[in-house]
């Protein structure tokens, strides 16, 4: 089909002064280019670190969003130049949109500056002479980014998409610190107000959150007064948000806020978005609030609703995890560690210096048969508790086995790790009951189960001499 190029650039210049909107000029670009070809056509613009699709035509489907350099279109974008592709089954950087495609032209879209703010992509299954497709389609994408410039350039990422994005990190937060900056990062982005601040359950009520690394002035002196306010004046606040739902601000000066905000209202609040967090009798509430009086519209409140149930349910699954891996690390009789991370904690033993205290209960199998197994239990509960009492800050305690214990310490001498393994015995004798007790220190090249085997030595050693005692592997 014969094609008047004249005439596509004058129908499409003619057309574009009468958009309104970016993604109007975008569409109208290519509404009026398929009333001369067949092709597959269509503009990406540049949305935050993506190319987004924002117009399209002659396709059953298209890519919504190409990320940066992906593609024949993000290699168009990064470099600036054009490329020309008779055969795009011989390009790797194709990407497929119709079965049909045999060849393409794709074209930076640039500022007046020269700059790439996105691309106009052609694609035809059929004969197609390229050249003069080439010139048309760079003058109609030199056009269609200037008219984009003069309508305020590319469409800003919408809160709806922010939301998207924000929900996707707080998924993929590693841990609940990250987590929890990262939700006031969204919630700041979301709403365009100046701070964000949480207020969570705590043993001891309610309570901050951790301060971010770089707060906002605002949410700096709205700290300041929380804190200063108590943890009454944070219950009021949560419990208002949870008993009532969220809550905004109109706007309207010269009127005063209820008591429950005197604290936000002395740190210069003027705006105030208030949502519930959580549950009522374990979360707590999401401020978002700023200095200028401004009157968040419905939609700012849903977002940051949905916004405060992703974070929530992020951080419920990462405490979850938490618990799930405590649980797996850990006796669940005693709450010591056990026999996994022993196994990690041994291997990283400095020979000379890291001391392993072999501990067995002394007549335990008596305990049990006399007066049964919860009797047996109690005992081991109240003996670890007093074992870890008798031990120094850093020094770790692992239950291994039914009544056998580790402790794993680190000394300047050996007579230091007797010295503590004497502790030991003598806080058992507290309790009632006796120990005996293995001590032996790694040596240069030896296997941690090897020394873990001459601790057990040394603890049979006590046994044989009548137990209630500590006795040192030789060197």
């Amino acid at each position: 089909m014969r094609v008047d190029h004249q005439r596509v650039l004058r129908d499409v210049t003619v057309r574009l002064p009468t958009a309104t909107t970016a993604l109007e000029a975008c569409q109208w670009t290519v509404t009026t280019l398929a009333r001369h070809t067949p092709a597959t056509i269509s503009v990406l613009l540049q949305v935050r670190d993506r190319l987004r699709c924002v117009a399209a035509t002659g396709a059953w489907q298209v890519f919504a969003t190409v990320p940066p350099k992906t593609g024949i279109v993000g290699r168009v974008y990064a470099s600036g130049e054009v490329a020309i592709v008779p055969d795009v089954t011989v390009d790797p950087d194709y990407l497929p949109v119709r079965p049909d495609v045999t060849a393409e032209i794709c074209v930076p879209v640039l500022d007046p500056a020269g700059r790439p703010i996105g691309v106009l992509d052609l694609q035809w299954s059929g004969p197609v002479d390229l050249s003069p497709w080439r010139d048309t389609a760079e003058r109609l994408a030199a056009r269609l980014g200037s008219r984009i410039m003069a309508l305020g350039g590319p469409p800003a990422e919408s809160r709806s998409e922010k939301l998207l994005r924000h929900a996707a990190a707080l998924s993929a937060a590693p841990t609940e610190r990250d987590l929890l900056a990262a939700a006031l990062g969204a919630a700041r982005d979301v709403s365009t107000l100046s701070a964000a601040v949480l207020v969570l359950a705590g043993d001891e009520g309610p309570q901050l959150d951790a301060p971010p690394l770089a707060p906002t002035e605002l949410e700096g002196r709205v700290r300041a007064e929380l804190t200063e306010a108590g943890p009454d004046a944070l219950y009021r606040i949560v419990r208002r948000a949870h008993r009532y739902g969220a809550g905004y601000t109109l706007g309207e000066c010269g009127h005063p806020p209820t008591e429950d905000y005197r604290p936000l209202d002395r740190a210069g609040v003027r705006t105030l978005v208030t949502v519930p967090f959580g549950p009522p009798d374990g979360g707590g509430v999401l401020l978002v609030a700023d200095e200028r009086a401004l009157r968040p519209d419905p939609t700012t409140v849903s977002l940051t609703e949905l916004l405060a149930t992703q974070a929530w349910n992020s951080l419920d699954r990462l405490r979850t995890l938490d618990r799930l891996r405590e649980q797996a690390s850990s006796d669940p009789l005693t709450g010591l560690r056990h026999t996994g991370p022993f196994g990690q904690r041994i291997a990283a033993a400095t020979p000379g210096r890291t001391a392993l205290l072999a501990i067995d209960v002394d007549g335990f199998k008596t305990v049990n048969d006399t007066y049964g197994h919860q009797a047996g239990d109690r005992l081991l509960v109240g003996l670890a508790r007093a074992l870890e009492g008798a031990l120094r800050q850093g020094d770790e305690l692992y239950r291994i086995g039914g009544d056998e214990f580790v402790a794993v310490i680190e000394v300047n001498r050996p007579e230091e790790a007797v010295r503590v393994a004497e502790r030991l015995t003598a806080a058992a004798r507290s309790t009632g009951r006796t120990i005996s007790v293995g001590v032996a220190l790694p040596r240069a090249g030896e296997s941690a189960e090897l020394t873990l085997r001459r601790a057990d030595q040394a603890l049979y050693a006590v046994k044989r001499q009548g137990r209630d005692g500590v006795h040192l592997a030789p060197a």
